[in-house]
């Protein structure tokens, strides 16, 4: 079925490993927020945010994010840092 004009964009979605070892599946990220010189680095700011607001709402931290991939892609491997 073809998009109706003025729609809402394409979400990207992520699998997310915190440094406590859980995973979230499923998270969504705005397509155009990805792509470009930054790649998928966006997603990771994008999803620190959601978490900040969530954990402000619960009263616990934040978890930091040890690694994210697009769902359907390989996974990286567990000693993946970030720079």
């Amino acid at each position: 079925m073809a998009k109706k004009p003025g729609s809402k964009s394409e979400s990207v979605l992520f699998n997310v490993v915190y440094e406590d070892g859980t995973q979230k599946s499923n998270r969504r990220v705005p397509g155009e927020l990805l792509g470009g010189l930054d790649g998928d680095e966006p997603a990771r700011a994008f999803i620190e945010e959601q978490d900040r607001e969530i954990s402000e709402k619960s009263g616990q931290a934040p978890l930091a994010i040890e690694r994210l991939w697009r769902v359907g892609a390989k996974e990286p491997k567990a000693n993946y840092t970030r720079a």
